[in-house]
């Protein structure tokens, strides 16, 4: 058995473990690291830890640091009344405002997991409050920012093209921006209806301050609610690495509704971590960190509980696996599935194979640097003439971008870390549910429409 099959399978041993047994994927994930690397790989431990997304680990730890802060002194509270305000009571339209905003950001140059780490935390508290379904919100500011991402100005349109203009190939700007965002529309529409919008629409308008709505926090609570650390739900809970966790509830006189010296000064921290990511191309993360670090000093009371809600459970998570998925980049795994595919002599079914290789891997890794890798692989079979290159390489980029929404990817690691007041477990399984799905149908629909035809 070739190396490359054996981390497949252990990959897939992982998966099992974890899911019938309960154990955190991303402790097992450092465990496969270290066994598969030191005696299939034979990597040393920098070769092993050549993987671990140190960017990852701080944007992580610095957005849910600086929100937890948010979170403890009223101030997502008080932006959740405001957009209220702002849609006139109407809970229905949030999700697409939020959709439309994590778009704007990416299409004029945010890359989508700052816009992801800027957004989700506001999203998700408001879906808490007023019961929508976290999985909702969430896929909404995922594919809204995936929705946005390939604008001709966008990161990630500006390497894409690039990568097409420097291997000769046909390309189609507004085409490949065009394709992402019908995309990632019509995925919203299907999603928005399935996990409860059409509810959301029959409830109508709701008060700021109490309306309707499931979630909704009694009239005069001020947004008082119970607190935990990342990975619990109210009240006294377990993270999904079997942890008990203590909480604290705010006060039930904090009144959300007005604005105290705290939550401006959070609120100035939250547009300058917007103005220092879009502007200045400064690390969320890093930027994140430093601002709760500044609130925290201002305000110790507020923030004295912080640090504890950390997704420090969501760090060991993706932390493990995308180490993992780094020693199958160092072994060479990820180069021989690909180069197996190409070699495949019917153009049309190594498509759908690329297709499908760039959904798998993009759920755990860089979506940009799968496509950046896919997309010279596909140069063979396109210069046959058989296959359009604008078709497919629009299908390549919906492929690996739509399935950020799984929980090992960076946007999706976001918005599991993000979401106040849910089964941090549940909440998971539901995401990897989705982000499976969307694996498994997406790259065969985008292959149909964008390939099949022979656009280009």
């Amino acid at each position: 058995m070739s190396p490359e099959l054996i981390s497949i399978l252990v990959l897939v041993v992982v998966f099992v473990i974890a899911t019938t047994r309960s154990v955190n994927m991303g402790a097992l994930a450092f465990a496969a690291a270290f066994a598969v690397g030191e005696l299939v790989a034979d990597l040393d431990a920098d070769g092993i830890f050549a993987g671990f997304p140190g960017d990852l680990f701080v944007v992580l730890v610095g957005v849910t640091y600086l929100f937890a802060i948010a979170r403890a002194n009223g101030t997502t509270d008080w932006l959740v009344h405001a957009s209220i305000r702002l849609v006139r009571g109407r809970v229905a339209l949030i999700p697409w405002v939020m959709f439309a905003i994590t778009a704007a950001l990416t299409a004029i140059g945010a890359v989508s997991p700052a816009a992801v780490a800027i957004v989700a935390p506001i999203a998700l508290s408001f879906a808490s409050r007023y019961g929508i379904s976290p999985l909702l919100m969430g896929a909404m500011v995922v594919h809204g920012a995936q929705g946005g991402g390939f604008s001709p100005i966008s990161i990630y349109g500006t390497i894409v093209n690039g990568i097409v203009e420097r291997e000769k190939l046909p390309g189609n700007e507004i085409t490949l921006f065009l394709a992402s965002l019908i995309a990632n529309v019509i995925i919203a529409g299907v999603v928005f209806v399935l996990f409860g919008g059409l509810k959301l629409w029959a409830r109508g308008a709701v008060a700021p301050d109490g309306g309707s709505g499931a979630g909704d926090l009694p009239e005069g609570s001020g947004g008082a609610r119970t607190t935990a650390d990342v990975g619990t739900g109210t009240g006294t809970g377990t993270s999904p690495s079997g942890t008990a966790t203590l909480v604290e509830t705010q006060p039930d006189t904090l009144d959300t509704t007005r604005l105290n010296p705290a939550r401006i000064a959070t609120l100035t921290a939250l547009v300058a971590l917007v103005v220092a990511v879009l502007a200045f191309d400064l690390d969320a993360g890093l930027t994140a960190i430093t601002l709760a670090v500044l609130l925290s000093t201002a305000w110790p009371d507020d923030s004295r509980k912080a640090v504890g809600q950390i997704a420090w459970s969501t760090v060991l998570l993706i932390c493990g696996v995308l180490t993992y998925v780094g020693v199958l980049d160092e072994m060479g795994t990820i180069t021989w599935a690909g180069e197996g595919v190409s070699g495949i002599g019917v153009p049309l079914l190594a498509a759908v194979l690329l297709c499908y290789i760039g959904a798998i891997v993009s759920a755990f890794a860089s979506s940009v640097g799968i496509m950046g890798a896919l997309i010279p692989l596909a140069v063979p079979f396109l210069a046959q003439g058989e296959i359009g290159a604008i078709g497919m390489v629009a299908a390549l980029a919906v492929s690996a971008t739509v399935v950020d929404v799984s929980p090992f990817s960076t946007n999706g690691a976001l918005v599991l870390a993000a979401a106040p007041d849910v089964d941090r477990e549940r909440f998971f399984r539901q995401l990897m549910i989705y982000g499976g799905i969307v694996v498994a149908v997406v790259p065969a629909v985008a292959w149909l429409v964008m390939v099949v035809p022979g656009w280009g």
